[in-house]
C-alpha cells in the first residue's frame, strides 16, 4: 500500500514546519543563570532554519517525490555584527558533503527571528583554491571596509601517500561593503606553519592593521608553541606578520592545556574584551569551552585581567552533536546601550545566543580570581570567599 504523501501535501507540511521554526519566539532560560550572562532557551539557527529552496528541488516535474537533493548538516561558528539596526550572522553552513560555505542570516531582535538571505556568499578563490572555508570573524574597520577573516583549508602537499586527513590551515582575508560582493585578499602570512582563529581589530594600532592570531605547528596539535598571539601588518591586501607576541599562552592542567584561540574581541571603555576558546583533552576526547580576558586599550598585546576557569561550558543538548562536548564562539556584538550578544555554536551543529552587558562582563573579568595553577592555591581562594561570606553573616 502506497502511503507516501503527495508532492503538494509534503510541500505544505515542510513549509508549515519551517515557518513555525522561523517564527518561534525565544526566551531567557530562567532555570539557568550565573549572573554573568543569560542563556536563551532555543538555538537561534540550525540546519532546519535554512531555506527549503536551498535543500529541495521544488519543481514537481524534476523532483516528483520531493526529495532533499542537497542536505544541510549544520549551521554553526558564525561571525556577528550589527548593521543598520539589525544583527547579522555570517554563518558556517556545512552540507552533507562536508564542505562548508558562508551565508548571512539577519534578525531584528538578535535572539530570534533569524532568516537567511536568499543566496549564500560567493567567496572568491585565490590562485591556490581552498578545499574548505569556515569560521569567519567579521569586523567593521575604521578604514571603511567590512573585513572577514576566516580559516582556509587545503590538503597538506607534504602528506604521505594515503594520508587523506592532513591539512594546512591559514587565515583567509576578504573585504566587502555590503556582505554580498566580496574582494578576496591574500591569505595572512606569518612565520607559523598553521594559522587560523585570527581576529582583526577594528582600529589601527600604531597606524597598522592589528591581528590576534593562533600560531600552531600542525593542523590539529598546537605542538611546542601555540597560544593566542598578537601582531601588526602594514598592508591589509598583502598582510604579513613577521613577529607574533604570545598574549595568552597555553598552560598545563587548565582549560587551555591543548589549544586556545581568539574568538571575537569587543572594545570597552577600559580594554579589549576577548571571548576565546580553550581546549583540553579528556577521556571523551577534546573538550572546548569559552573563557574571557581583557587586554589594554593602548597596548592590545598586554593582558590586564585574566579570570581563572571557563566563562561557559556545554550544557544539556549543547553537549551532543557532530563533534560533541564543544562550545565555540567567533561572533560577539556589543550595542551602543551596553548590551552584549554572545553567539556561540555547540558541538559543530547549531547556533545559540547568550546575553550580558559590558558592565557585567567587566565585573566578571576584574573580580574573578586568576587560576591559582595549583590545588592548594585554588582552595585557599575558595576558603577566602567562604570566610568573607560567613563573617558577613551571608549563607
Amino acid at each position: 500500500m502506497n502511503t507516501v504523501p503527495s508532492f503538494a501535501t509534503r510541500l505544505r507540511l515542510l513549509r508549515e514546519h519551517n515557518a513555525a521554526l522561523l517564527e518561534r519566539k525565544n526566551s531567557i532560560n530562567l532555570a539557568w543563570s550565573n549572573g554573568v550572562f543569560d542563556r536563551w532557551t532555543h538555538p537561534v539557527l540550525t540546519a532546519a532554519h535554512t531555506p527549503l529552496f536551498w535543500r529541495y528541488d521544488l519543481d514537481p516535474q524534476t523532483n516528483p517525490y520531493l526529495m532533499e537533493r542537497m542536505g544541510v548538516n549544520g549551521v554553526f561558528n558564525a561571525g556577528a555584527m550589527e548593521l543598520d539596526g539589525k544583527i547579522l550572522l555570517v554563518c558556517r553552513v556545512e552540507g552533507y558533503d562536508r564542505k562548508s560555505f558562508f551565508a548571512v542570516a539577519e534578525s531584528e531582535t538578535g535572539v530570534d527571528g533569524f532568516r537567511f538571505w536568499d543566496y549564500p556568499i560567493v567567496m572568491p578563490e585565490t590562485d591556490d583554491p581552498d578545499v574548505n572555508v569556515y569560521d569567519m570573524r567579521v569586523v567593521q574597520h575604521e578604514d571603511g571596509w567590512i573585513y572577514g577573516v576566516f580559516c582556509t583549508e587545503r590538503k597538506d602537499p607534504a602528506a604521505p601517500p594515503g594520508d587523506l586527513s592532513s591539512a594546512v590551515a591559514q587565515a583567509g582575508i576578504a573585504r566587502t561593503h555590503d556582505l554580498v560582493t566580496w574582494e578576496r585578499l591574500d591569505d595572512l602570512k606569518t612565520t607559523s606553519a598553521q594559522q587560523r582563529n585570527a581576529v582583526l581589530l577594528p582600529e589601527f594600532v600604531h597606524g597598522k592593521y592589528a591581528f590576534y592570531t593562533r600560531p600552531q605547528d600542525s593542523f590539529i596539535e598546537a605542538g611546542k608553541g601555540g597560544g593566542i598571539g598578537f601582531g601588526l601588518a602594514d598592508d591589509i591586501a598583502h598582510a604579513e606578520i613577521m613577529e607574533e607576541a604570545i598574549v595568552d599562552p597555553r598552560a598545563y592542567h587548565t582549560i587551555k592545556e591543548s589549544k586556545n584561540g581568539a574568538g571575537d574581541v569587543i572594545k570597552t571603555p577600559v580594554g579589549w574584551l576577548h571571548i576565546a576558546h580553550g581546549v583540553r583533552g579528556c577521556a571523551a576526547g577534546l573538550r572546548y569551552v569559552l573563557y574571557a580576558f581583557l587586554c589594554d586599550l593602548d597596548d592590545p598585546s598586554r593582558v590586564v585581567a585574566r579570570p581563572g576557569g571557563y566563562l561557559m561550558a556545554p550544557e544539556g543538548e549543547e553537549r551532543v552533536g557532530d563533534v560533541s562536548n564543544v562550545l565555540f564562539c567567533n561572533g560577539v556584538v556589543a550595542r551602543a546601550n551596553g548590551d552584549v550578544f554572545i553567539y556561540y555554536a555547540s558541538s559543530d551543529t547549531r547556533m545559540h545566543v547568550a546575553t550580558s552587558t559590558v558592565d557585567r562582563l567587566l565585573d566578571y573579568v576584574f573580580n574573578t580570581p586568576e587560576d591559582g595553577m595549583r590545588s592548594a592555591v585554588c582552595v585557599a581562594q575558595r576558603i577566602e570567599l567562604i570566610r568573607k561570606n560567613l563573617e558577613s553573616g551571608y549563607r
